[in-house]
Formats: structure tokens, C-alpha cells, sequence
């Protein structure tokens, strides 16, 4: 692990962040499957803590057809964002 990572790590808890993050940059439709896929985790990781962040006002599911859609609320936008910001200069 270098030196960044391993800072960054004793400030948040890595999975949860990166998946802040990339559903701060997404393209187009994010789903929690493919999210598990592009944060190494298990769909069911992904699940629970999109739960929590749900719980938190961070994201909302969006339900189109059988699948929902995971979209960011303004303050998952605004805390994303500043994380996005430590992980750029650390």
C-alpha cells in the first residue's frame, strides 16, 4: 500500500469513500451490482453500506422497472465532493 492510500485509510474506510466517489463521477446509470464490481466488494458490502447512506441522506434509489438506480443527494454531492478533494491531495 503506498504511502497515500495508507493515509487515507486512517480517515475513512476505503470502500464506502470510493463508492461516494464514483457515483460522484459516474456516467450515465449506476446500479449497487456494478458498483460492487468497480469497488471490489461484495454486491451484498455494497448493499448494506448504500443502506446506511441511504439512512444518512447521501443517496436515494431511483426504481426503473425490476432495477434501481443509485443517484447521489445534494449532500451526498457535497461530501463527495470533499472527499473526492482529500483523495486528490493526499
Amino acid at each position: 500500500m503506498n504511502k497515500s492510500k495508507k493515509i487515507f485509510s486512517v480517515f475513512f474506510r476505503e470502500k464506502p469513500a470510493m463508492m461516494l466517489v464514483h457515483l460522484l463521477r459516474k456516467q450515465g446509470e449506476i446500479y449497487a451490482s456494478s458498483l460492487a464490481k468497480t469497488v471490489d466488494c461484495t454486491y451484498s458490502h455494497v448493499v448494506k453500506v448504500l443502506q446506511d447512506m441511504q439512512k444518512a441522506g447521501l443517496v436515494t434509489f431511483e426504481k426503473k422497472g425490476r432495477l434501481k438506480v443509485l443517484v447521489l443527494t445534494k449532500k451526498g454531492v457535497d461530501i463527495a465532493t470533499s472527499v473526492d478533494k482529500v483523495i486528490s491531495s493526499i
